[in-house]
């Protein structure tokens, strides 16, 4: 099986390098590599270029359309039976290839996805994020990486598809903010076989700045709602929580603020915020206590609590955002 590896690049030639060295390291060699740069002011032909001699890798420059429509372009140029579609900021171990190439043929799956990981040299922020985006109590445990919440969706950062797919779906029809999703949803629709593959995992270094990682996040909030608009059943009550979370959350800093004023008069709202102060509470310190048993980092378990923090606040903001706009003030808001 010959593989093509897309991979759609946007202003990160510093990211792609490490990512071009573990494709080299790979223990399953029959594959060749496709970086679509995306329109980007800052690319990476020169880095790209330097691993002519050590990987099969083709390099080509678009106008700028998003993610979505970049990798069908590398889908449009690519000679491979299987398409592996990477983001640019992840690491991937030796043995990926080798793994899912054995996984396909066992199973005879026609697209998969897999999860990510931290790796070693993450700093403790990326970790954090990491823990976060994969914690099974943050919205990790609705983003389809766990068998048992849900129908598993593959996800554009780690994923792979026939080209028999490509050419019966013509690949993505958004290009960006769950594009993958709604490009998931249609494949498993059309009635193709896709699983996730647990061992073929990614390293994902993510964002490295909480003010980045709240933004995307946000966008991922936005999409939760363009989907359903898109393929209405989609939407399960698990999908709601970071947004109850959301509304609780700055709910009970109102209270607590309106108790300060009006503390001795109202026994019931001292009440009321005595016993979400202390279910908040319980919530932080299991999140501290199982982020610790997972990373064994104390550090990292400190800001994993805010890391998880930053990722339901921005989900349910992006998603109150984006209902409100789109189901009550009738707005296009994927313009």
């Amino acid at each position: 099986m010959f593989f093509s590896v897309v991979i759609p690049l946007f202003n990160r030639p510093e990211e792609i390098r490490e990512l071009l060295n573990s494709l080299v390291e790979q223990t399953y060699t029959n594959f060749e590599v496709i970086i679509v740069e995306d329109g980007s002011t800052r690319d990476a032909k020169d880095i790209v270029n330097s691993y002519r001699d050590r990987l099969d890798v083709h390099y080509y420059f678009k106008p700028n359309e998003g993610q979505g429509f970049a990798r069908n372009y590398g889908f449009a140029r690519a000679k491979g039976d299987f398409f592996v579609v990477f983001d640019s900021d992840v690491i991937v171990p030796s043995r990926y290839l080798e793994v899912v190439h054995q996984r396909i043929i066992d199973n005879s799956l026609d697209a998969y996805g897999g999860p990510d990981a931290a790796h070693s040299t993450f700093t403790k922020l990326q970790k954090a994020i990491s823990y976060s985006m994969t914690s099974p109590f943050t919205t990790g445990g609705i983003r389809g990486n766990k068998r048992h919440i849900g129908q598993f969706h593959p996800r554009s950062f780690n994923m792979g598809i026939s080209a028999k797919v490509w050419t019966e779906t013509q690949g993505y029809k958004l290009s960006r903010r769950s594009e993958d999703i709604e490009f998931s949803i249609r494949m498993i629709q059309a009635g193709y076989k896709v699983e996730l593959v647990p061992e073929a995992y990614v390293y994902h270094k993510r964002r490295t700045s909480l003010l980045q990682f709240y933004k995307q996040i946000v966008g991922f909030g936005k999409g939760r709602v363009d989907i359903n608009r898109l393929y209405p059943g989609e939407m399960k009550v698990v999908h709601l929580l970071p947004a109850i979370f959301t509304l609780g959350f700055f709910s009970l800093l109102a209270l607590n603020v309106l108790n300060l004023f009006i503390y001795a008069q109202i026994e019931v709202l001292k009440d009321l915020v005595i016993l979400g102060d202390l279910l908040l509470l319980l919530y932080t310190v299991f999140l501290f206590l199982h982020s610790l048993l997972i990373t064994k980092d104390i550090r990292v378990a400190v800001l994993s609590v805010l890391t998880a923090y930053t990722q339901l606040l921005a989900y349910g903001i992006g998603f109150i955002r984006n209902y409100v706009d789109t189901v009550w003030l009738n707005k296009d808001t994927r313009q």
